[in-house]
């Protein structure tokens, strides 16, 4: 999830940026390189540990070793407001930075927590299960070290899993020093790149619904990087509010009704989070993707993709993406929005045909569910995301960015190739 003070930074110029610390130890900037890290295996604590399984359980891979820490110290007591029970699980990976919050015994490692309900909404009063230290949690291997051994330690018949902290769809770009991925963490300056998160959820195996409590994660290319490892996938096409979820109020839908289905839980993740946003006036959006229709939308795609690049009208597909409903990184649009427009401004019925076959796929399939709340005023001024219709894609205005063909999306698409196209002289 991108804060406020995020978006401070990616509106700001580079060098007024590089005067910002953003990471409280004085170095601002965030590394590429990737530090292979050595993860001590934790003492289960018998006490904690389930005898039996469950319906659901919760895994929350919550890197708060950046600016956001102080919004991981809310989210746990939001979650402590509904606790573990009979039916439910919820665990945490939690770590923390200096800098930036001193409750709670201001910790700066990475520690994992069995979450139990208590009203106390400031202090963190669940049961620590394991205190691991240094964890590198930018390094995809923590991500599969945690979910392997949450499934070990607290198994359940169905598992959601949230992935907490910045995220940027699968690119990071208005000249800062990141790029591609989702959770930063500041102390070792790497993070999970979009690639890297795929290999982490096949090593994990099967998850019912992988939640992005994160910004722009809602795109084509996620997706279909992750397809083979969920069932359900929640995400945002735009950034998300300083909030992020609302986790007592969904959480509260498996205490109350513990035989919950995938997808119902997850529709009731966006209503929460909508509502939410609606009641404080900010704008946001949030959809459930079903990921077992990604390679039909690459078929779709695909269809829609030679049509367009055979009518030789470059300038079709760059008007319509200058019009198309776009969010903080300006690349991404709202892939429905983009095809609605070039079938509004082509005679080619090649085009037409397969831009309606794209926008019936995504309406009536890949997108289970879907809602935005609009804004008045705010940071960004007012914004009406009515256009957001689910699922955003990759149409840059210049160049391809570094890595895009690295992404399995550009190894089975001809999404790149269009794009070659469309931008060459």
């Amino acid at each position: 999830m991108v804060k406020l003070i995020a978006i401070i930074s990616m509106l700001l110029p580079v060098s007024s940026y590089a005067e910002m610390n953003f990471d409280g130890n004085g170095d601002s900037s965030i590394k590429e390189a990737m530090v292979n890290t050595e993860i001590p295996a934790p003492t289960m604590d018998k006490s904690a540990k389930p005898k039996t399984q469950k319906e659901w359980t919760v895994m929350v891979y919550l890197n708060a070793k950046n600016n956001l820490e102080p919004f991981g110290i809310s989210d746990m007591n939001e979650m402590e407001m509904v606790g573990s029970n009979d039916n439910l699980n919820i665990v945490v990976q939690f770590g923390r930075i200096k800098g930036y919050d001193t409750t709670n015994g201001d910790w700066k490692t990475v520690r994992r927590y069995y979450v139990t309900k208590d009203t106390d909404t400031k202090t963190i009063n669940s049961q620590m299960v394991a205190d691991l230290g240094k964890v590198d949690m930018g390094d995809y291997k923590s991500l599969i070290d945690f979910g392997k051994w949450v499934k070990q330690n607290y198994p359940a018949k169905k598992y959601l899993l949230v992935v907490w902290n910045h995220g940027s769809g699968w690119e990071k770009s208005m000249g800062l020093p990141i790029t591609k991925g989702i959770s930063y963490d500041d102390e070792t300056g790497n993070h999970i790149n979009t690639p890297q998160l795929g290999m982490a959820l096949k090593e994990i195996g099967k998850i019912d619904i992988v939640d992005f409590d994160a910004c722009l994660m809602a795109m084509a290319e996620v997706l279909y990087e992750i397809k083979d490892s969920v069932t359900y996938i929640v995400a945002s096409e735009e950034t998300e509010p300083g909030d992020g979820n609302t986790y007592n109020t969904f959480l509260d839908k498996i205490e109350a009704n513990p035989t919950i289905t995938q997808l119902n839980l997850a529709k009731a993740m966006v209503d929460s989070y909508n509502s939410h946003y609606q009641s404080v006036g900010d704008g946001s959006t949030l959809s459930v993707l079903r990921a077992e229709q990604a390679d039909g939308l690459l078929k779709a795609v695909n269809d829609f993709a030679y049509a367009l690049s055979q009518t030789g009208d470059k300038n079709l597909v760059k008007t319509a993406a200058s019009s198309a409903q776009s969010y903080a990184i300006e690349d991404n649009k709202d892939l429905y929005h983009f095809a609605q427009l070039v079938s509004s401004k082509t005679n080619d019925a090649a085009v037409k045909e397969k831009a309606k076959a794209l926008m019936d796929f995504i309406s009536n399939k890949l997108v289970a569910y879907n809602k935005y709340s609009n804004s008045s005023g705010g940071w960004w001024g007012p914004v009406d995301y009515s256009n957001s219709k689910g699922v955003a894609i990759y149409i840059p205005a210049s160049s391809i960015g570094d890595g895009y063909l690295d992404l399995q999306w550009s190894k089975y698409s001809n999404w790149d190739e269009m794009i070659s196209w469309y931008l060459s002289k």
